[in-house]
């Protein structure tokens, strides 16, 4: 009976760590921002993969190396590259992923991004853009410049100054 209670109190306590021991869980970031103009006038802007460089304020300079890649220098100087998942100009949506990593430039191992125009108001459009990430560290207990927050803050503020971007170059 002991030896019942001690392999019970065993695997109870072998289970508790396992669930400390998960590692990272996706995060999220969804935007969204208004601008005065047709679904149309927004798809010229953000359609192309390769022309991020043209709108987004924290873009330097974009590589395409073919079609479905690019390499994105930030104001920075840091580097990172992309590949796009889809192109949609029926459906106003363009989305991409994270190719290779750079810690220095944003803080995430992996990332999908999601942008979408939608007509929400005569001449009026809604731009949403959607992230998906893992932090940078994807181990148990990561610094605080490689953990969930900071993945969230850096994704967070380059959503919101690509869409504001987007604004600015659509109602110009």
């Amino acid at each position: 009976m002991n030896k019942i209670k001690l392999m019970v109190l065993f695997f109870a306590l072998w289970m508790t760590g396992q669930a400390y021991a998960h590692g990272p869980t996706p995060q999220k970031v969804d935007e969204s921002i208004t601008i005065a103009a047709s679904a149309d006038e927004v798809w010229e802007v953000i359609g192309e993969f390769g022309q991020i460089g043209e709108w987004h304020p924290h873009v330097e300079a974009v590589e395409n190396t073919d079609e479905t890649t690019r390499v994105i220098t930030l104001a920075s100087g840091e580097k990172f590259t992309e590949s796009l998942d889809d192109r949609n100009a029926d459906e106003y949506l363009i989305s991409y992923r994270l190719l290779e990593e750079n810690f220095d430039a944003i803080p995430v191992s992996f990332f999908t991004i999601s942008i979408q125009a939608e007509s929400s108001a005569k001449n009026e459009t809604t731009v949403s853009w959607s992230g998906r990430f893992y932090r940078a560290d994807t181990g148990n207990f990561p610094p605080e410049n490689l953990n969930d927050a900071a993945a969230v803050k850096a994704m967070t503020e380059y959503a919101q100054a690509g869409l504001q971007g987007i604004k600015d170059a659509v109602e110009k």
